[in-house]
């Protein structure tokens, strides 16, 4: 009785709404109700008529369809509802403070009993990888089309990787601090180098700011605020491959996209990046949400599984590569409030009594302070 009434007083999609609701349209034909007159006469010749006969030819306009929305259901999930409705709870929880602490919790609890099941169902991809290509291959009728699909794949992630590290974000950066970045770039060679062989952005997390501290003289408060939170949620390169290859499977299907399915898949393959971890190829598993959004099936993914090793190791780099970037924009933006020097080394102006100004080190003016 209980649940009679609520589920009485409870919108019917509201169980649903996040999950597998879609809402339907049903076409309603309506029937003219005037009579049709003729609309072209024609004169075909006759044996027994030598002026011919009359035909008529009457044209009937095509019924005018109207539609109407009915709410139903799909098989797969609302990934975008949950995205969003995901996000949301999470800025609210994070401006009540310690009211929202218990939920922050068991929330992170449940983020690391995923993370252990992932980490330890990694041992066993490459047995279950081996077979799904290898079904995959089976089920061809031309693997050497796909093959050249596969490679055409490839390249455009590349080559959109290329244009991204080195034409726009040096763009960005020289915009904003009127600098070379390309000699800021030099300087970051070390830790691409260990990018591109660990292909982990969190493996590579020391290196990149060692690399801004002794190299790019970034300040040392901003280069600790800025590579932890972007080698967590900065991940442009993750996102340019996963909206590639969701057009990739796309295409392989011959399934036709339009303009609002490709802006959600832009959409959805930016929020799943944030929430990528950086470990190796954590690209795939948020690649299943990018794939579902759109109502493309997720078994396809084998089919990039095959190059996905070497595409996450070029695509690693360009997410070490904006992180530095912005903890250089950041650190010319900031300047000011972080008078500091690039090797991390607090420096302060002590007057003396002949108010001449003495640079000292951070431990001497402590010092000098307190003793004064």
């Amino acid at each position: 009785q209980r649940f009679y009434l609520f589920s009485f007083m409870t919108p019917c999609n509201q169980l649903v709404v996040s999950l597998q609701y879609k809402t339907d349209l049903i076409p309603i034909l309506k029937v003219p109700t005037r009579t049709i007159t003729p609309n072209f006469v024609y004169v075909i010749p006759d044996e027994s008529n030598p002026n011919g006969r009359t035909v008529y030819l009457e044209l009937t306009p095509p019924p005018e369809v109207m539609y109407k929305t009915s709410p139903g259901t799909s098989q797969q999930m609302n990934v975008l509802g949950i995205v969003i409705f995901s996000a949301t709870m999470g800025l609210l929880l994070g401006r009540m403070g310690e009211r929202g602490a218990p939920l922050v919790n068991v929330c992170q609890c449940i983020n690391e009993c995923v993370m252990k099941i992932i980490n330890a169902a990694v041992w066993y991809f490459p047995f279950g990888i081996i077979f799904l290509v290898a079904g995959k291959i089976l089920d061809m009728q031309d693997p050497s089309t796909l093959g050249r699909k596969l490679g055409w794949y490839g390249i455009t992630v590349l080559a959109g990787l290329f244009v991204h590290g080195l034409i726009l974000l040096p763009l960005f950066y020289f915009l904003l601090t009127r600098k070379n970045p390309f000699t800021y770039i030099r300087g970051l060679l070390q830790a691409m180098v260990i990018a591109l062989a660990t292909s982990s952005s969190s493996a590579t997390l020391p290196i990149t700011m060692k690399c801004l501290l002794e190299n790019c003289h970034v300040d040392r408060q901003i280069a600790r605020f800025v590579l932890p939170v972007g080698a967590t949620i900065n991940m442009d390169g993750t996102a340019l491959y996963e909206a590639v290859a969701a057009i990739f499977i796309a295409q392989v299907n011959d399934y036709e996209l339009d303009f609002g399915q490709l802006v959600t898949i832009s959409i959805t393959a930016t929020a799943a990046s944030i929430g990528a971890a950086g470990i190796p190829q954590a690209g795939l598993v948020t690649m299943v949400i990018v794939l579902t959004s759109v109502g493309l099936p997720p078994d396809d993914i084998t089919l990039i599984v095959a190059i996905d090793w070497i595409l996450d190791r070029f695509r690693t780099m360009i997410n070490v590569l904006g992180d530095a970037l912005a903890a250089g924009i950041i650190g010319h933006l900031c300047r000011k409030d972080f008078p500091l020097s690039g090797t991390g080394k607090v420096k302060r102006f002590i007057k003396y009594n002949n108010n001449c100004p003495k640079i000292l080190p951070a431990v001497a003016a402590m010092i000098f302070q307190n003793e004064g």
